[in-house]
C-alpha cells in the first residue's frame, strides 16, 4: 500500500479543524456558565433531560398536592372555629336552660331568658352559614348562597368535598349541616328547632312547658352539643392527616428538587475549572499550529 500524502493544504485542513474543535468546546463550556445550566439541549445528555422531565412532572404533581393540602386546611380550618364557636353557644344555652328550673324566677326572667336564647339561635345560624371563599361550608356541594334559611331549614345536599393530597389518598374536608346542626336522621327537630322551642316554652308560663326546658329540652339540646364535640373531632383528626400529607409533599418537594439540581445545574468550580484548561490548550494549539502552517514556498526559496 502507497504512503498517504501530506501536503500543506492537508496540514492545515487538519489545523483548523483542531482549533475549530477547541473551540466549540469552550463556547460549550461558556454556554453552560452563562446559563448555570449543564443540560441546555437534549443532545447535551439524553438520560439526563429524561430524568429532568421525570423529576419536573413529580415537582408538578406535587405541587398540586400541596395547594390542595392548603385548600383542605382552609376548609376544616374554618369549620373547627365554627364548631368552637357553635359549642360556646350551646354551652350558653344550657346554662340558661339549667337556670330556668329556679322556681324562685320572674316570668320576666324567664322572658329575658328566652330573648336570650332567640338570640343564640340567631347567633348559631350565622355560624352554620359560615363561608369559606364563596362557598357555605355546611352545604356540601350545593350552589346555594347560605346552607340554612333563616328559618332553620337546611337547603344544601349531603355531597362530600374531597381533596387529593397525596397518591392515592383523597380526604373529606367538609362537614354537611345535618351532620352538625340538623334536621337529626329521620327527621327529628334540629338544634335551631330545639332552642325555638326552649323558648317558647320559657315564655309559656305553663308549668309542663316550663318543666320541659329543664328536660326534654335541655335532653335534646345536649344530644346537639355531643353531636358537634363528635363532629369536632373528626374536623381535627381529617385536619391532622392533611398536615402529615402536606408535610411529606414538602420533603418530597425538597429530595426531587435536589436530585434536579444535578442532574440540570452545572457545577461551577468545575465548569470553570475545564474552561481555563481548554483554553491553555487552545493556546497551546494556536502557537503549535502557527509554526507548522507557517513554513511555505516563499520560505524554501529565500
Amino acid at each position: 500500500m502507497p504512503p498517504f500524502r501530506v501536503t500543506q493544504s492537508t496540514i492545515s485542513a487538519n489545523v483548523l479543524a483542531g482549533l475549530q474543535t477547541n473551540l466549540e468546546r469552550m463556547q460549550g463550556i461558556q454556554n453552560r456558565l452563562s446559563s448555570g445550566k449543564q443540560l441546555n439541549r437534549p443532545s447535551d445528555s439524553p438520560s439526563g433531560v429524561l430524568d429532568a422531565m421525570g423529576y419536573r412532572a413529580n415537582l408538578r404533581r406535587l405541587d398540586q398536592y400541596t395547594r390542595n393540602a392548603d385548600d383542605g386546611l382552609g376548609w376544616l380550618g374554618t369549620a373547627d372555629q365554627s364548631l368552637t364557636s357553635s359549642l360556646d353557644l350551646v354551652r350558653r344555652a344550657r346554662d340558661l336552660m339549667v337556670g330556668a328550673g329556679n322556681a324562685g324566677l320572674s316570668q320576666e326572667s324567664r322572658d329575658a331568658m328566652a330573648s336570650e336564647l332567640d338570640s343564640i339561635r340567631a347567633s348559631l345560624l350565622s355560624v352554620a352559614n359560615t363561608r369559606y371563599g364563596d362557598r357555605p361550608i355546611f352545604a356540601g356541594t350545593s350552589a346555594v348562597t347560605d346552607a340554612y334559611t333563616a328559618a332553620g331549614a337546611y337547603q344544601g345536599d349531603a355531597g362530600a368535598v374531597e381533596r387529593s393530597v397525596g397518591q392515592g389518598a383523597r380526604v373529606t374536608v367538609n362537614l354537611t349541616g345535618p351532620e352538625v346542626f340538623g334536621p337529626a336522621a329521620g327527621g327529628g327537630p334540629s338544634i335551631f328547632d330545639v332552642l325555638a322551642t326552649a323558648a317558647t316554652d320559657l315564655r309559656s308560663g305553663n308549668p309542663v312547658q316550663l318543666a320541659n326546658v329543664t328536660s326534654a329540652d335541655l335532653s335534646a339540646l345536649d344530644g346537639w352539643r355531643t353531636r358537634i364535640q363528635d363532629q369536632l373531632s373528626v374536623v381535627g383528626a381529617r385536619y391532622n392527616r392533611i398536615e402529615t400529607m402536606r408535610t411529606r409533599a414538602d420533603d418530597s418537594t425538597s429530595t426531587i428538587s435536589q436530585r434536579l439540581s444535578d442532574v440540570e445545574d452545572v457545577d461551577l468550580p468545575k465548569a470553570v475549572t475545564e474552561l481555563q484548561m481548554q483554553q491553555v490548550a487552545y493556546q497551546a494549539a494556536l502557537a503549535a499550529s502557527a509554526r507548522v502552517v507557517q513554513p511555505s514556498l516563499v520560505d524554501f526559496l529565500r
